[in-house]
């Protein structure tokens, strides 16, 4: 691949498109990036492409050749693989364009958070620390629907492309020595079935302060996403410009269609308002008509009880930890509120129609086994090396975990032969010596003094449990090695950096 900015294709015509597809459809993988505004519009505004595959680099002006098919059929062929990094928009161009996905695609950022620390890791860090090479950083504000373009802007564009072959070559290799290749796969297939509904579903579930909402406020706010997005891309703007979120939850929280009123409110004095205000009141009135069962359920905006936030903290502390210990990104893996939502279907108050992410595929993997035993008081976490990256350490218990009795106090009776009292007065009867004791609600019998009776869990399956501990405990020591081991190679890498550029290696 060109090393040098100045061994770049500048295609400014069908025709120099036309041979650059002729020639890219030899190659089996091919490495594309864009730059888009995206702040004016209903859609983002693809402004250029960069194109790089072996003997190959290119720069697309899209502003002067606008039919782009051709192109972007490429990526449509089974055979070829398509490398891009944080490649959202780029499939959205492909969507909308084609109405297709790309047939495989290998998004960067989402491998290195399957073998890295770090997601979502931007292109310039990602670079340096795959391959310790430092990327041009100059041009982050620039507007690219400006014509002509100059010879920095070019540079950094290309930059976006120059090193995608060597990145995805590099992380190959490290999922396959993961042996993760197969979570690759299905991580880019959901990815692939998230940006396509995100593009193609009306998701207007996504409006900031739906919680708390009841169902006919909730009937409300549907139509009033319809029509704003309506608005939106009839005007080509941003639908957010068109009415802001905190604004439309406020119209259904009053549940008024009387323009006079909508108008009162705070922050509905715009003057192009008055322009789409009767389409606003009838879309209120649409959501205030609805039957009852028209209505969309409001159980999955309901805030979670406190416990379950308490817990899913606490769980997502052991996760983050068992996931750096296995070099997996944390972030990657599951938020915060993936985690509720894992311990609401677990404890029976999933009310959504789909399994929590956690539950499904790779995730379900990692993450599952771990949750199941803190749930059962089959592990634990404890704090270790305070001074260490991950200072709590996962425990897991190989037998039954019971809270012992404390030993009796000085001035107990528990060695007093004669018949102990209730705070009632009565005495308690003869005692069975055959009958089996029953401690009282919160209370652990006192440990037998018979050595078997001590020991519930030395049965058959003991060797095992410590069979299994045996492999978690030998699993454990293989991850801190090979972490000691990165951590060196990272320091000896921001060592030589420092040296020679002035700047390290972020840890």
């Amino acid at each position: 691949m060109p090393s040098s900015s100045s061994s770049f294709e500048h295609v400014t015509t069908a025709a120099g498109l036309a041979e650059l597809v002729r020639r890219l459809a030899d190659q089996p993988h091919v490495a594309f990036d864009t730059e888009f505004v995206s702040e004016h519009t209903y859609r983002s505004q693809l402004c250029l492409v960069q194109v790089a595959a072996p003997g190959t680099l290119a720069v697309i002006d899209t502003l002067a050749v606008r039919e782009l098919n051709p192109f972007w059929e490429l990526f449509l062929e089974p055979e070829r693989t398509t490398v891009v990094h944080a490649g959202r928009e780029e499939m959205g161009f492909i969507l909308h364009a084609l109405g297709r996905r790309p047939a495989r695609l290998f998004d960067v950022q989402v491998a290195a958070g399957l073998v890295d620390h770090e997601y979502p890791a931007g292109y310039g860090a990602l670079v340096r620390r795959v391959l310790n090479v430092q990327t041009n950083k100059g041009e982050t504000r620039t507007d690219w629907r400006k014509r002509p373009l100059s010879q920095a802007q070019l540079d950094y564009a290309l930059d976006d492309v120059r090193h995608l072959e060597a990145v995805w070559r590099t992380l190959e290799d490290r999922l396959e020595r993961f042996g993760r290749r197969g979570w690759m796969e299905e991580e880019m297939a959901t990815w692939q079935d998230d940006v396509a509904e995100s593009f193609t579903r009306k998701r207007w579930r996504r409006i900031s302060g739906l919680n708390g909402l009841s169902r006919r406020e909730l009937a409300v706010a549907r139509e009033l996403w319809h029509w704003r997005d309506a608005v939106a891309a009839e005007r080509d703007m941003p639908p957010k410009r068109v009415l802001r979120d905190d604004l439309l939850v406020e119209l259904c929280k009053r549940k008024s269609a009387d323009p006079a009123g909508i108008g009162a409110i705070r922050g509905m004095q715009r003057s192009d308002l008055r322009h789409i205000m009767q389409g606003l009141s009838e879309a209120i009135e649409r959501g205030l008509s609805l039957s009852d069962d028209e209505c969309p359920g409001g159980e999955r905006f309901r805030a979670p009880p406190a416990q379950l936030a308490v817990i899913g903290q606490f769980l997502v502390t052991a996760i983050t930890g068992m996931c750096r210990q296995m070099h997996i990104a944390p972030a990657l893996v599951g938020t915060a509120g993936d985690m509720r939502d894992l311990l609401a279907f677990k404890l029976g108050y999933h009310n959504d129609d789909r399994d929590p992410v956690l539950a499904t595929g790779w995730r379900a993997e990692v993450v599952g086994p771990l949750v199941d035993d803190l749930l059962a008081g089959r592990a634990g976490l404890r704090i270790g090396d305070v001074t260490a990256h991950d200072p709590l350490v996962i425990e897991r218990f190989t037998g039954p975990v019971t809270i012992a009795a404390p030993p009796p106090t000085s001035d107990s009776p528990a060695d007093d032969p004669r018949p102990r009292r209730r705070r009632g007065g009565r005495q308690r009867g003869p005692r069975d010596p055959d009958a089996a004791e029953t401690p009282a609600p919160g209370r652990t019998p006192a440990p037998s003094a018979d050595p078997q009776a001590a020991r519930p869990h030395a049965d058959a399956s003991e060797p095992a449990r410590a069979e299994q501990v045996r492999r978690e405990q030998a699993r454990l020591e293989e991850a801190r090695r090979e972490q000691a081991r990165l951590d060196q190679a990272r320091r000896e890498r921001a060592a030589r950096e420092e040296a020679e550029f002035g700047f390290g290696t972020p840890g």
